[in-house]
């Protein structure tokens, strides 16, 4: 038996005696007194609790719900907002925020809770009238000029997680960024606000001020998002979708049915909101088993497609039949990116920009040149991919997807639902298939097929020491041929480009490994979830006239090259 460290529990009764919230005082009270007895796990978890202050990640603040400033309550998120409203004071004076929630557990009291500290600092605040998707919060924003956006959501984490995304628009940002998430410097000077804090206590906190919006704006919403379709276009294509127990099943109905496709069959069993999330293990699409009910209903009613939204309905997926396997498949989001790149081309104008993430395929970036339209690459998260000037079109492999930015700078999974619904519309008429139009891209462009290494840890330390080992002895070699190693941690210069990675990139804590038969492994720690991550990818040459039989060649050589990648970057990172 041992004790903890004096100072942690000091630091745990400081906070203890400042939580407003009385489930988790009294849930840190018992950690307390369990690891004062000598109880390791106890310990360990308080351990975690405070070891530092929720920051700012990929997708601004994400963590286990429970007391601590490592995790999401009243009191983080009470800070949060405090910090948000003094840094809004200092930029703008008085501001207007817009505040979204999902269905996830506490989500709506935590959204209450920030509207009325931010009403208490004399900022107008508008509180969404129910959980809804976070898009319509990214909408709103701009929608509404707003100066600055919240949505209470942990997306596709597990049930455990809340988070807090912050956007700004109006006055607290440049055009371009308007409705985009935060980036630094701006995380940072919100943190320093948050710190600058005495207390939880000291917080004023409006009784009430606030405005709560009214449903026109899910409305607004599902019509502004029409216009990604053409008008009077092809709809006779059948639908299987379902929302994940997430928020996303009346907003996407609406928006297909109002958009004219009228044979869509929805998931009964995930589709009400549900925080516990209890046909799936982790609610995320692109998870093993997540689509099953999908997939057994979509074979059932005999469906042309399968479109899944991740609970907050930000993300969006798709599984089609594939007749390679005899058997439907789901699309990765490189895919999926790929298809939605080729049916917006037809909105594409001479300033027009196709960007994505330098951890997404380089397919888009191909196809974006046959048809002479530039392209960008960026650091992963839509919170740089939105701040693409003149962008057309926008996604990360993470099955996020941006199709109307001047509507909602930032990924939106009910939109992508649209124009995906569409396209497979589209070819349908013609006799082909979205796995078809997949094969035609491959015979003009070359077939790019990716994957991915998730190595999921139960210590954060442990990606540190992974990224180490990558960067003190990188492979020589991968799939046998010679490999340029970039590390991005300094990012890359105006100037400088080559090893697969483009110029003026910000610093990043990732590693590009390229091979010189053009495959690739990028290594990054996730931003939203105690993983590491290793992007593979390898390219094979394809003929114009290739056949289904030569393109099935070419599938099962990519195949290869990725399990001998996979193989290769576990063996130099040291895991199994």
């Amino acid at each position: 038996m041992s004790t903890p460290d004096p100072a942690l529990l000091e630091r745990a009764r400081t906070w203890l005696a400042d939580d407003p919230n009385p489930a988790t005082r009294e849930s840190l009270q018992s950690l307390i007194d369990t690891a004062e007895n000598g109880d390791a796990a106890a310990a360990a978890k308080l351990q975690d609790a405070f070891a530092g202050m929720l920051q700012f990640g990929t997708a601004g603040l994400r963590g286990a719900m429970g007391p601590g400033p490592n995790r999401m309550n009243d009191s983080v998120v009470s800070l949060a907002a405090a910090g948000i409203g003094a840094w809004l004071r200092e930029r703008v004076g008085d501001a207007r925020v817009v505040i979204g929630f999902d269905a996830r557990c506490h989500s709506e009291e935590f959204a209450r809770r920030s509207a009325a500290i931010l009403t208490a600092a004399g900022h107008q605040t508008m509180l969404m009238p129910a959980a809804w998707p976070t898009p319509i919060t990214a909408y709103a924003v701009r929608a509404l000029d707003a100066d600055a956006g919240i949505q209470v959501t942990a997306s596709h984490n597990p049930a455990a997680d809340n988070g807090y995304k912050v956007y700004l628009g109006g006055r607290a940002t440049s055009a371009e960024g308007r409705g985009v998430q935060i980036v630094p410097p701006v995380d940072a000077e919100i943190a320093a606000q948050i710190a600058a804090v005495e207390s939880v206590s000291s917080i004023p906190v409006a009784e009430s001020g606030w405005t709560t919006l009214g449903g026109d704006v899910q409305g607004e919403y599902v019509q502004a998002i029409q216009q990604v379709l053409t008008p009077g276009g092809p709809r006779d294509v059948s639908i299987v979708h379902t929302s994940m127990h997430g928020v996303g099943h009346d907003t996407v109905m609406t928006a297909l049915s109002q958009a004219g496709f009228l044979t869509v069959h929805a998931v009964g069993a995930q589709a009400d909101p549900d925080p516990d999330f209890p046909t799936v293990e982790f609610p995320n699409p692109e998870e093993p088993g997540a689509i099953d009910l999908a997939l057994e209903q979509s074979r059932r009613v005999g469906a042309d497609l399968v479109i899944a939204n991740d609970p907050d309905a930000d993300r969006c997926a798709v599984a089609v039949p594939d007749p390679r396997l005899g058997d439907w498949r789901m699309l990765t989001g490189d895919e999926l990116g790929a298809l939605l790149g080729f049916a917006l081309l037809r909105r594409t104008t001479e300033s027009s920009v196709y960007a994505n993430s330098i951890v997404s395929s380089r397919l888009l970036a191909a196809i974006a040149d046959g048809a002479e339209v530039k392209s960008a690459q960026t650091l992963t998260g839509f919170k740089w991919i939105a701040r693409t000037e003149d962008l057309t079109f926008g996604y990360e492999e993470a099955i996020g997807y941006c199709v109307l930015p001047d509507v909602v700078r930032d990924k939106d999974g009910i939109s992508a639902a649209l124009a995906i619904a569409e396209l497979a519309a589209e070819v349908k008429a013609d006799g082909s298939s979205l796995i078809g139009v997949l094969d035609a891209l491959a015979r003009h462009c070359g077939l790019f097929a990716t994957s991915q290494v998730s190595l999921r840890v139960t210590d954060l330390d442990e990606l540190g020491a992974m990224m180490a080992r990558l960067r003190q002895n990188p492979p020589a070699q991968l799939n046998g041929c010679p490999v340029t190693v970039t590390d991005l941690a300094g990012g890359t210069g105006p100037g400088e480009a080559g090893g697969g990675v483009p110029a003026g990139l910000p610093p990043t804590d990732a590693v590009v490994l390229l091979a010189e038969d053009r495959s690739r492994i990028i290594v990054r720690p996730s931003g939203t979830e105690p993983k590491l991550k290793c992007y593979l990818e390898a390219v094979e040459d394809v003929a114009p006239d290739a056949s289904f039989e030569d393109l099935t060649g070419a599938h099962q050589r990519a195949q290869r090259t990725l399990t001998a990648l996979a193989g290769e970057i576990r063996q130099v990172l040291g895991v199994q």
